[in-house]
């Protein structure tokens, strides 16, 4: 134990001092003397805003200029981190009225530009600074158009500054979003400036992305949804840039985004319902939808399982299993230790959800939500089946993960199954966790069967299965301490089951973003037993 507090205590010490060594000389002269040589070329191609409407939410109803002219407001001390980072990514240029005066744009830029020309830690790192090269680009029409030949050497040279930083930094950065941003700014720039080594250099790293951050379905091997959906738009964007710009689409992109169209497909686009498994939460992807439409991208998935997700689904029903091992650790930031969870539709209605997952890992609910005891399946001893390491100022990664085993899927006209297992809680308590969802479609039936397999070094547990429930939806108990009745909007419900204790629990909701709400959640609860255990229970329209 000593010796291994000691060497933890070595690697951080060098840690902290190679940090403060790289610090030290992005902030010198010698490295600003380095990304300050520059191709003096002219901004040529300046993208239709239409083309970035997939990546960024335009409002109704534009700002003017006007109300944001405050050139003292990048000296404001008392600014927080989150605003200030909005503040100098400028993304709420794509908020403002095309309509409003350039100089008042062109001032704030330039007084930015005779603050910030040179590296600063906190406005120069990746993701804000990408995001502020491809704002400046894309808003070229109150940013750049009808200025004068002074105001555009200053310009076109601080963006050229920029992606040569970024060019030189982003490769040590862990942050693979944050890559894949960067990596859009430096192609813009190459496209936008007629710079064949910028454009170069971003084909060659997406090519990179692609080929370290997929699996070999093309799905990301976090096995994150969102992070499914955040690429996607990405590399959509790309392609329309090349496209409008008249470049060559190379065709690895095109693959991509194929295979990329078929995970959407499957995760979204036939059941247009957020699955609350791996770090998903609520929300509305009608706006993209109708962006791939106008721009004619059609994608058609029939699979039933992709990247450890079973979905079975109908005109009424959708039932999606977690079916899937944890990613490895560099992939886990967003994974929650769910193996087995399900979620259930009826009629548009979820009845039966995972709790979610609180984004902000500065939060102390980023680590509850991402315990087994906030899914619909079953937990042992009040334990998750994968265990998480905090990463240095950073999001919890899986430290100890899950396999799945024995996957098995049926989907017949008046029969729907999904079975499998996994050895989550095989090391700590000698089990295997087997879980087979049957549904009956002609009497809108689930039968849930949760068989404990014990093994040599098996040791008694209490366990628990747990079924989350929406904010909205009511529960009665009846007084035969097997039965609870399940009101939703639109149907009611019969929850029974004679193995265990059942009862209700309020627990908390996290499927808005960064928020949470009370909830109900019925579970079975008991003691498991030498022998292989069977624990049965149903769900039935009533």
């Amino acid at each position: 134990m000593f010796l291994r507090n000691s060497l933890n205590f070595i690697h951080e010490f060098f840690y902290i001092f190679s940090k403060q060594i790289r610090q030290f000389y992005l902030n010198s002269s010698i490295y600003n003397k380095k990304i300050s040589k520059i191709d003096e070329n002219d901004l040529s191609y300046k993208p239709s805003l239409s083309i970035l409407s997939c990546i960024v939410k335009y409002d109704k109803k534009k700002n003017k200029i006007e109300n944001f002219y405050v050139n003292s407001i990048w000296e404001d001390k008392n600014i927080s981190n989150k605003d200030y980072k909005t503040l100098h990514n400028f993304y709420w240029l794509f908020s403002i009225d095309l309509k409003s005066p350039k100089k008042i744009t062109q001032s704030i830029i330039q007084n930015w530009i005779e603050n910030n020309q040179n590296y600063k830690h906190n406005n120069w790192e990746i993701d804000i600074l990408s995001k502020r090269i491809i704002s400046w680009i894309s808003n070229s029409k109150i940013t750049y158009d009808g200025s004068d030949s002074n105001y555009k050497v200053k310009f076109n040279k601080i963006i050229n500054k920029q992606v040569n930083h970024l060019i030189n930094e982003i490769n040590r950065s862990n942050l693979v979003d944050d890559k894949m941003i960067g990596c859009t700014a430096i192609i813009l720039s190459g496209i936008s400036y007629n710079n064949d080594k910028f454009l170069s250099y971003g084909l060659n790293l997406l090519k990179k992305i692609i080929n370290s951050s997929f699996d070999n379905q093309y799905f990301p091997k976090s096995r994150s949804i969102r992070q499914l959906v955040f690429y996607l738009k990405y590399f959509v964007l790309i392609r329309e840039l090349l496209k409008e710009s008249l470049h060559q689409i190379p065709e690895y992109l095109d693959e991509i985004i194929y295979y990329l169209g078929k995970a959407y497909d499957f995760s979204w686009g036939s059941i247009k319902k957020n699955i609350l498994f791996n770090g998903n939460h609520e929300g509305d992807l009608s706006d993209f939808d109708k962006y791939l439409e106008l721009n004619r991208y059609r994608f058609s998935c029939d699979n039933h399982e992709m990247c450890g997700y079973s979905i079975l689904k109908s005109k009424n029903i959708i039932i999606a299993m977690d079916t899937g091992s944890s990613p490895d650790k560099k992939y886990s930031e967003n994974y929650q230790s769910g193996p087995l969870s399900f979620e259930f539709f009826f009629k548009n209605t979820k009845l039966i959800s995972n709790s979610g997952y609180f984004q902000d890992y500065q939060h102390q609910l980023n680590l509850i939500s991402k315990s087994t005891a906030t899914h619909s399946t079953l937990i042992l001893n009040n334990s998750s089946t994968s265990t998480f390491n905090k990463i240095r100022k950073g999001p919890y990664i899986v430290n100890k993960g899950v396999k799945t085993l024995n996957k098995n899927i049926v989907f017949e006209k008046n029969y729907w199954s999904i079975k499998c297992s996994h050895d989550g809680y095989l090391s700590d308590y000698g089990v295997i966790h087997e879980r087979n969802l049957e549904f009956y479609p002609e009497t809108n039936k689930i039968v849930g069967k949760d068989k404990l397999i014990k093994k040599k070094n098996f040791k008694s547990s209490s366990f628990e299965i747990r079924f989350h429930l929406m904010p909205n939806t009511k529960v009665t108990k009846i007084q035969d301490n097997k039965t609870i009745l399940i009101e939703l909007e639109n149907s009611g419900w019969r929850f029974y089951s004679n193995h265990g204790s059942i009862d209700v629990e309020t627990g908390l909701y996290f499927g808005k973003k960064n928020t949470y709400i009370e909830n109900q959640n019925i579970f079975i609860s008991g003691i498991t037993q030498t022998d292989d255990q069977m624990i049965e229970w149903e769900i039935n329209k009533i």
